[in-house]
């Protein structure tokens, strides 16, 4: 498997970082014995009760845009304290890594109180997704209804079935803005149709078009 080490020690004085090193060699040792295959190595000097921490961000972002299968670690420690910990371990369940603790030899295993909290949060956050969608959904009918616009007469490849789509039609994502619909209607829309994209996508490919034209200005939401 391969994973990503994260030490991390609570305070930056000297003898702490001795600690961090013994960590991260243990931590080395430990991939090796199990067969893992260690892609990088994030320490940092910082309060588990803080979840502002420079390491953290880093390997979240390494497990999701590099596709790292695993973390490993010292205990479950490492990753927080109280609250924190959960917060953290709530966030790397969600990007489906693996956590692998030296502690326990192996995959981390939760205590039930836990489990229990973890499992109540992912509940909350399907319920806030379905929500959300829900208010697209709305919002679109709204757009269609009071606007007079219905995107199925201009969505290029509509109809020809399949989720996975290179590229966007730019031009339609245009006029869906000059209709006054938010980027968040816009890509629910798009999905609609069969296009992969999110929000983030659309506002960035809105953004490129209107560098492209040389068109100044925010790009702002109704």
């Amino acid at each position: 498997m391969q994973g990503i080490i994260y030490a991390r020690v609570s305070t930056k004085r000297p003898e702490q970082e001795t600690s961090l090193e013994r960590q991260v060699a243990d931590l080395k040792a430990f991939a090796v014995a199990e067969g893992h295959t260690v892609l990088e190595v994030i320490t940092e000097q910082h309060s588990g009760f803080d979840l502002n921490r420079e390491g953290l961000y880093q390997l979240l972002d390494r497990i999701k845009f590099h596709r790292a299968e695993a973390v490993l670690i010292q205990d479950d420690t490492r990753l927080g304290r109280g609250e924190a910990k959960l917060a953290v371990l709530h966030q790397l369940h969600r990007l489906g890594c693996t956590i692998i603790s030296q502690q326990q030899g192996g995959e981390l295993e939760l205590e039930a109180g836990e489990s229990t909290v973890l499992h109540i949060m992912a509940k909350v956050e399907e319920l806030q997704r379905k929500w959300m969608n829900q208010k697209i959904s709305w919002g679109m009918q709204r757009a269609i209804r009071e606007k007079g616009y219905n995107p199925s007469r201009n969505l290029k490849n509509h109809g020809q079935g399949g989720r996975e789509k290179k590229e966007l039609p730019v031009e339609q994502i245009v006029a869906l803005k000059e209709k006054k619909l938010t980027f968040e209607e816009i890509a629910a829309t798009l999905q609609g149709f069969g296009y992969d994209v999110s929000r983030a996508t659309v506002h960035r490919r809105y953004r490129e078009w209107k560098n492209a034209q040389g068109i100044e200005g925010e790009v702002s939401e109704p």
